[in-house]
């Protein structure tokens, strides 16, 4: 249970006049109370007053790993029971009468909202806990930053893992089955997303789906996956040449490398988010290849692998010592060549230090 973050969020509340938070997202969960769970359909909540104790609602199932993580009442529900009634009445028993209670309005759905519009008829549901509970996980601890970096070093074994099992013909999912497969053989249960193995001009297609295609001599073999360490996770994304590359394949991929390194050695306290994204845009578009640069140049990360914020045109934000994100661009040339190079960074007092290690530099296998 993490107190000070709880605490951080109450003087959210009493700064806003608002008495309760409804945290809905199994991920914010997680990060204030410990407990990790995926509820699925069923219903996960952490409700938290101003100024009294707050309580925790899962599913029965889950209640005794739940009292594991959090100190303060868990609260089960049955699955022939209805959640949204025990809710109501627990609400009502504990905080009695309130007039404001903010939402997760980028996660909470329609439904679910209607339920508690409907319950709680004279409350105002206009504020959002969303901003606040971005800022709150923005600036990383010593401690999860060290967490960061073992999960780092996880990535950085899946991409030696990948690349030895690369040979002509392998398709994309065995490599996928062969990292995934090799990781939880040493311990590792979670990836931080389906990893996503992608050859040839498939590679084109930025967010790509791993399927049947084999690999063929001279075809770019890119590499982006994570996983969960200790609740945090790694991204980072690698290409790799299957015997030599062509010429136009070996510009462009020094085009995204150059960008790539730019951007990463611009990072420092002061610097703005849109600022590192002009730096590895200009880069390709000076090469020009900017209309094949077509997706932001990264996110931020930690206990989910896309965070607050997005290193992109358009955000100003100033960063700070301690904030993580990934650095990524790409160039995708459709029917040709995708390539994309990627670290997941943590910003110190005077630059930033990368969370994987794998060379970056064109390796040919």
């Amino acid at each position: 249970m993490n107190i000070k973050k709880i605490n951080e969020l109450r003087e959210w509340m009493q700064n806003n006049q608002v008495e309760v938070a409804y945290v809905s997202n199994p991920s914010s969960i997680a990060y204030l109370t410990g407990f990790e769970s995926d509820p699925h359909e069923r219903v996960l909540a952490l409700f938290i007053h101003a100024d009294k104790a707050p309580f925790l609602f899962t599913p029965a199932m889950e209640v005794p790993e739940a009292k594991k993580a959090f100190s303060e009442d868990v609260i089960g529900y049955l699955d022939t029971q209805n959640p949204w009634q025990i809710i109501l009445n627990e609400l009502k028993s504990r905080f009695g009468q309130f007039k404001k209670m903010a939402l997760e309005k980028n996660q909470l759905s329609v439904e679910r909202f209607e339920i508690l519009k409907d319950g709680l008829a004279t409350v105002d549901f206009s504020a959002d806990i969303t901003p606040i509970l971005q800022q709150i996980q923005l600036v990383k601890t010593p401690e999860e930053i060290q967490t960061l970096l073992e999960a780092g070093h996880w990535a950085d074994v899946a991409f030696e893992i990948g690349f030895k099992a690369l040979k002509e013909k392998v398709t994309e999912q065995e490599i996928v089955a062969e990292i995934e497969y090799q990781l939880k053989k040493q311990g590792v249960s979670k990836m931080s997303f389906d990893t996503l193995i992608l050859f040839g001009d498939n590679a084109a297609n930025p967010h790509g789906n791993p399927g049947s295609l084999q690999l063929r001599n001279h075809d770019f073999a890119l590499f982006d996956l994570g996983v969960v360490w200790k609740g945090y996770c790694s991204d980072a994304t690698r290409t790799v040449s299957f015997k030599e590359p062509t010429a136009k394949q070996r510009e462009v991929y020094e085009v995204v490398l150059q960008a790539q390194l730019a951007a990463q050695n611009a990072v420092k306290p002061g610097i703005t988010a849109q600022e590192l994204d002009a730096i590895a845009r200009n880069v390709i578009t000076d090469a020009g290849y900017g209309e094949y640069f077509t997706h932001r140049l990264g996110h931020g990360i930690g206990t989910t692998v896309h965070e607050f914020p997005s290193i992109v045109e358009g955000n100003a934000m100033v960063l700070k010592e301690g904030m993580c994100f990934s650095i990524e661009p790409g160039i995708y040339i459709p029917n040709e060549v995708g390539v994309r190079i990627e670290d997941c960074v943590y910003v110190t007092k005077d630059g930033c230090q990368s969370f994987t290690q794998t060379p970056k530099e064109l390796i040919v296998l």
